[in-house]
């Protein structure tokens, strides 16, 4: 099944619910959401992208309704269309765990600031 718009928006609150979110509006429409600046994940139209542990990519980017994210993906972000392979427990996860990917990187004064 596509993602609606209602989904995206429960998925885009599910993100901007998770420490330190910030949301922006960029390229024509595209909503990102940053955490310290650092994009990790955007939601358009009719689909999510958000980024993955780099052992997941491969098996996350092949399955239905998943691909690797155009312009993203040799940064092992994919892109979800369809809810055919993934739930939206699946998704939340998967957002949650983009989240903490990303904080992984950020400089350890930022991390402790948010707990790890």
């Amino acid at each position: 099944m596509k993602l609606t718009p209602a989904r995206l928006a429960e998925l885009q609150a599910c993100a901007l619910a998770l420490p330190g979110a910030r949301r922006e509006l960029l390229w024509d429409g595209v909503t990102v959401m940053k955490l310290e600046g650092k994009m990790f994940a955007t939601f358009v139209a009719d689909a999510l992208a958000y980024k993955v542990a780099d052992a997941d990519f491969l098996a996350l980017s092949g399955l239905p309704g998943v691909r690797p994210a155009p312009y993203l993906a040799r940064a092992h972000w994919i892109s979800v269309g369809d809810t055919a392979a993934l739930s939206l427990a699946d998704l939340q996860a998967g957002l949650a765990a983009s989240h903490r990917l990303v904080l992984s990187k950020l400089p350890k004064k930022v991390r402790t600031a948010y707990g790890l």
